[in-house]
């Protein structure tokens, strides 16, 4: 069985939720026996070619790297791309690269999947083109998937359309290296943020909670923001500018640094007003992390009472929530061990796979090592 995943920025994966996704995805399916190939965005990332696990390959193709063009312009190419290639799937991730799912179909007895990660349209000033993606995903792919059943419920009462629920994963985490901490910046305690800096993860409301605190909390811990701009350049300087000296950026992290920052954080926060299934949020869980997270419902559905909320942009909320959890390490701790036990016995990449091979057979009549 071949398989093209189509959608994301590329692999490995450098930062993102849905590249994350993707390479976990491909990595253990092309373990069981699949051949993959995960189509890249050349800024994205420099490889291409074959990977260290057998049956798994990038391609690298060219986009026009501009906010508005550069999803789309890939996703085009790469689907041409894909028609020289004899594959049973044609997997797409997004609502924008969705638009072009339908195209796949036209060659005999190949079959498409769209996995729905978020309602993209409601974070974009051009979402017109993405509600658009929103439609197509109930009409162009054989099969539509979603990450949360806060999604699932959406498109059920929405479009009376039937969706298959498969959410984000999570894996046992790594122990991290303290001693890292130095080089990243850090010497004392600190809150955690981890994802893209673009206005939707609510970074600007947690710099502005922070700057709020009392100086005796900003003195005892600092405010680690761990993530890049999304082409979003002048978002991005307006942070820097107006962070509290306490804030450091330390820029995208993964690997042992990433594992690092999650383990030692006294406080993760999570402010965003719009998400899929937060996979930032699965992990600081997973860590035995305390965290804050915003009251959206997909937040709501993967904490499941293990973490402490605040409203949805409110930053006045955000402030006297992280005050009162910065004030009592005993009620951060008693959050954190139960969070690591929750996503850990509900959140598994390998059950992802399991049911999304399961997909993937029942749209070509072909079988899986399940």
């Amino acid at each position: 069985m071949r398989i093209a995943m189509i959608g994301q920025k590329g692999y490995p994966p450098v930062h993102g939720g849905i590249e994350k996704h993707v390479a976990e995805l491909a990595e253990r399916m092309a373990a069981r026996g699949a051949r993959i190939d995960i189509y890249s965005r050349p800024h994205y990332s420099e490889f291409g070619g074959a990977t260290d696990f057998d049956g798994l390959s990038v391609s690298k193709l060219p986009s026009i790297p501009t906010k508005h063009l550069d999803a789309m312009s890939h996703t085009l190419v790469s689907t041409l791309h894909s028609f020289t290639r004899p594959y049973d799937i044609v997997h797409y991730h997004a609502l924008g690269p969705g638009l072009l799912a339908g195209l796949p179909r036209l060659v005999p007895r190949r079959r498409t999947v769209l996995t729905v990660h978020g309602l993209d349209w409601q974070r974009e000033k051009w979402g017109a083109v993405l509600k658009m993606g929103e439609r197509a995903s109930v009409v162009f792919p054989n099969r539509t998937i979603v990450v949360s059943k806060a999604l699932r419920d959406y498109y059920s009462e929405r479009y009376d359309h039937r969706t298959t629920y498969i959410p984000n994963g999570i894996v046992e985490p790594a122990a991290g290296n303290p001693d890292r901490l130095p080089a990243l910046g850090i010497n004392r305690k600190y809150i955690l943020f981890v994802g893209r800096l673009v206005p939707e993860k609510g970074c600007h409301m947690l710099c502005r909670a922070y700057a709020r605190l009392p100086r005796e909390l900003r003195d005892e811990f600092g405010l680690v923001i761990a993530g890049d701009a999304g082409f979003t350049d002048a978002y991005v300087g307006d942070l820097k500018r107006d962070a509290d000296p306490g804030t450091i950026f330390t820029g995208f992290v993964h690997g042992e640094d990433l594992d690092t920052l999650y383990a030692n954080a006294a406080l993760v926060v999570l402010p965003s007003t719009l998400e899929g299934l937060s996979i930032a949020l699965l992990e600081g869980m997973s860590y035995g992390r305390c965290c804050l997270v915003s009251d959206i419902p997909p937040n709501l559905e993967a904490s499941a009472g293990y973490a402490p909320l605040f409203k949805s942009g409110d930053a006045d909320d955000l402030q006297a929530r992280m005050e009162a959890l910065l004030g009592s390490e005993t009620e951060r701790d008693e959050y954190a061990g139960k969070a690591k036990e929750h996503v850990l016995r509900n959140y598994s990449w390998d059950s992802t796979v399991d049911d999304t091979l399961r997909v993937y057979a029942e749209l070509t009549g072909g079988t899986f090592p399940i």
